[in-house]
């Protein structure tokens, strides 16, 4: 996949830098490229639910924002993505030391774009946890007189 912007991953860092809600979850931008990113996070108490796994909330968060960073990866200036709908597999629950979430774009398109999301735990066996199919619109910005 080509991206139509060349300065996507500037765009993608301010994606993940100017989400509140993600960075105060310290999910972090770890790469990406034309059509995927990756993002991290280190697992600590408040990310737990009460039988000491991964939270099904953060899971369901981390892929969510990642495929939207991955879609981003493949829209031109001006235009943004809204998730539309999300749909979120949990396949399997360990405990774990953190996070990995990789997202790829399945359908690029002049609307909408499906993403797959994978997240895995890692700290030892890496795990997949869950599978997340998304589909984002395809906005674009209008400047404001």
């Amino acid at each position: 996949m080509q991206a139509p912007n060349t300065a996507y991953r500037q765009v993608i860092e301010a994606g993940f830098a100017g989400a509140n809600f993600v960075r105060e979850l310290g999910i972090t931008l770890k790469d990406c490229g034309p059509g995927w990113v990756e993002a991290s996070l280190v697992l600590e108490p408040r990310h737990l639910q009460q039988h000491g796994f991964p939270h099904g909330g953060l899971i369901a968060t981390m892929a969510d924002h990642c495929a939207g960073g991955a879609a981003m990866t493949l829209r031109a200036p001006g235009q943004y993505v809204l998730t539309l709908e999300f749909k979120t597999n949990f396949l399997k629950t360990t405990k774990a030391t953190r996070l990995l979430c990789r997202a790829d774009v399945l359908k690029p398109g002049k609307a909408f774009s499906v993403v797959e999301a994978c997240v895995y735990a890692e700290g030892g066996e890496r795990v997949l946890l869950s599978k997340t199919t998304a589909t984002l619109a395809v906005m674009s910005q209008t400047k404001k007189e």
